[in-house]
């Protein structure tokens, strides 16, 4: 007690205490820098783009055959119910505008093409906007007669359109270079009013395209913890006998002998009851280290068995693209350097792949592009 008693109190020097916000200001301005500097996950912005707008391009395909008993005149749900239920809701719809089926049948080629054009990046920052407008018409019109696959492809297409998902692996981007390539870029000087304005909107752009992107991340990351809790609040999940009532539904077998034949392993079955809640519970605590790798690669099974055995390809494939959100830019590089390799192999008179003097075949995908 002495030695304690004589020992000198412990006191903070003004060094460290304007040391430590200091510190926060450092951060806080290395975060502003990220967010404003440039726009981050662009490939993972086009592979959202490119993925949705190719998922919705063959919903609405496979749907060509009953587009009148689900969104047309012709439907159940009436385009007068539909117009009440917007009244209530606060809906629209461009598919309500008019009970001709002429008008129906261009809204329904209207939204082909806008997915096609959507899914190649022409003009991406005019046609994802129409993109957004066609998902939610068609989701709105028709709110019950679909699986809630498309729920997830509205909220999407909606947070897209403030991305820079057009910067790669579009038709906007590959145009961009060749521009580039012919020195069509120049531009003749401006005056300071003029590089401020667009120093401005470049810093907008990033801005709104990092924010979208987070947005995304964080919505994907409260599905899965969300629906995480939700089971483990049930009995079924916690005895893991949950997916042997789901694969004795009939509504969702698609395939009756192969989900009769995959509830026989009783095992197997608990197994993916208790790795399924556990994943989805973990899932938003795993994305900053390299755990969430495997983690991924689980999910796109558990996906690719949900569409399978149950019958709701639309909802995993929104949820599989969601996923590549979480993915880094050199994995998607990575990607496309394996897709040029080929080209660079030795042809069948034995010539070697160009040397570094020569130019590529393919266009870097790493130049700036407009939206």
């Amino acid at each position: 007690m002495e030695t304690e008693r004589s020992l000198p109190p412990c006191r903070r020097t003004p060094e460290a205490d304007a040391r430590a916000p200091r510190h926060v200001s450092e951060r806080i301005g290395e975060l502003l820098t990220v967010v404003t500097g440039r726009p981050v996950s662009l490939y993972a912005a086009a592979v959202l783009r490119i993925g949705y707008g190719l998922l919705y391009l063959v919903f609405l395909l496979r749907e060509f055959p009953h587009r009148d008993q689900i969104w047309g005149p012709g439907s159940p749900w009436t385009p007068e119910l539909a117009r009440q239920l917007f009244d209530q809701t606060g809906w629209a719809s461009i598919l309500t505008l008019s009970d001709s089926r002429a008008y129906f049948e261009s809204c329904y080629v209207l939204a082909l093409v806008t997915s096609a054009l959507f899914m190649v990046g022409w003009r991406t920052r005019a046609v994802s906007v129409l993109f957004a407008v066609v998902v939610a018409s068609f989701h709105s019109r028709a709110i019950f007669m679909t699986d809630g696959g498309d729920n997830l492809v509205l909220l999407m297409a909606v947070y897209l359109v403030f991305t820079a998902c057009g910067r790669r692996w579009s038709l906007d981007a590959r145009r961009t270079r060749l521009r580039a390539s012919t020195g069509k870029t120049t531009r003749p000087p401006v005056a300071g009013a003029a590089v401020r304005l667009r120093d401005s909107r470049r810093t907008l752009t990033s801005v709104l395209h990092n924010c979208g992107m987070f947005v995304i991340a964080a919505q994907v990351c409260f599905l899965y913890g969300s629906a995480g809790l939700y089971k483990v609040q049930g009995g079924t999940w916690g005895n893991g006998t949950a997916l042997h009532y789901v694969l004795n539904l009939d509504l969702f077998r698609p395939w009756p002998e192969l989900s009769l034949m995959a509830d026989e392993y009783d095992v197997l079955i608990a197994i993916a009851c208790y790795l399924t809640v556990l994943l989805q519970v973990a899932f938003p605590f795993v994305l900053f280290g390299r755990l969430k790798y495997p983690v991924l690669t689980m999910l796109l099974g558990m996906h690719l068995g949900i569409a399978v055995l149950m019958g709701l390809p639309l909802f995993s494939g929104a949820m599989i693209i969601a996923d590549a959100v979480f993915l880094p830019d050199r994995f998607y590089r990575s990607l496309g350097g394996l897709c040029r390799r080929p080209s660079r192999r030795p042809d069948a008179r034995g010539t070697g792949a160009p040397s570094r003097g020569e130019p590529a075949l393919v266009p870097s995908q790493h130049a700036p592009s407009s939206h």
